[in-house]
């Protein structure tokens, strides 16, 4: 089964497999997207990446999680699907446009050697605190400070949509363990009618801040290019650092950068791990 082509990927540790969506002949269901995910019974990763044709931009993403469902956005993953874009010839340029569920992102190539994508810039569109439209069950405008029990602890929510729906807690100190207990009590919560996106959030100082994060549907995850925005966009928001910050994350940094419109660039880099084909077994 040649034509069942995948590259696998990563963004500081954030994998995910792609593949050409149009070349698929069969329905992509949930159980095909846990199974190709799967370390043990398939390729292994963080989520499934799908490239189409795309009437309003140079390609088409279709985003999913390793549970099956399916994301509006993901900004490693749009990382890591321009450099397939780039390296395997569906796009020629260094500049082109993604078209995701929810809007049409802009891909900047920064570094490149042999025709190979090194470093990529990502436009994540606009911040969006609007409780309604990230959407959070609240009776305020926006969700900022706002002191909400998750299980048996309080925690001063920070809600923010770059995309995609994001809560971002901000700790003194921050404990892995802690959002591995917590992480899927705040994404599953009632408050959350679509699920959500968590982000522990520690600032160093107005250029550094450090991060945990925990993907709805994913887990606890290494780094997450949709998540530093999200944070980013939350403490420049708050007053607590400047418009060009770096994001650490246990996978590596991330640099982001806020316009005075709310606008979000992501700059990151990204490496190939594999490729490889699906063997007739792996569907049996």
């Amino acid at each position: 089964m040649e034509k069942y082509f995948f590259v696998k990927s990563h963004g500081l540790g954030n994998d995910y497999i792609v593949m050409d969506g149009e070349k698929i002949d069969f329905e992509i269901t949930p159980d095909f997207i846990k199974k190709i995910c799967d370390v043990h019974y398939g390729v292994g990763s963080d989520g499934l990446l799908l490239r189409y044709s795309s009437k309003v931009a140079d390609a088409k993403i279709r985003i999913f999680n390793p549970d099956g469902s399916e994301a509006e956005k993901s900004g490693n993953g749009l990382r890591i699907f321009a450099k397939f874009l780039y390296d395997y010839g569906y796009v020629k340029k260094d500049r082109f446009y993604i078209e995701t569920k929810t809007d049409i992102v802009e891909a900047f190539i920064e570094k490149s050697e042999n025709n190979k994508a090194k470093i990529i810039t990502i436009d994540m569109g606009k911040a969006n605190f609007k409780s309604k439209e990230i959407p959070v069950n609240i009776d305020k405008e926006e969700c900022l400070g706002e002191k909400v029990i998750f299980k048996d602890k309080e925690f001063e929510i920070n809600c923010v949509s770059v995309g995609n729906p994001h809560c971002v807690i901000i700790r003194e100190n921050l404990d892995e363990n802690e959002i591995k207990e917590y992480g899927a009590i705040i994404e599953n919560a009632p408050i959350f009618p679509n699920r959500i996106n968590v982000q522990f959030a520690k600032p160093i100082d107005r250029n550094n801040v450090k991060i945990l994060m925990w993907e709805r549907g994913a887990g606890f995850t290494y780094a997450s290019g949709s998540s530093s925005c999200a944070v980013a966009s939350v403490l420049y928001k708050k007053g607590l650092i400047n418009k060009d910050v770096n994001i650490h994350m246990p996978g590596g940094t991330l640099k982001i950068s806020i316009s005075e419109d709310w606008k979000i660039k992501m700059t990151g880099e990204v490496k190939e791990i594999c490729t490889g084909y699906l063997s007739d077994e792996f569907f049996y």
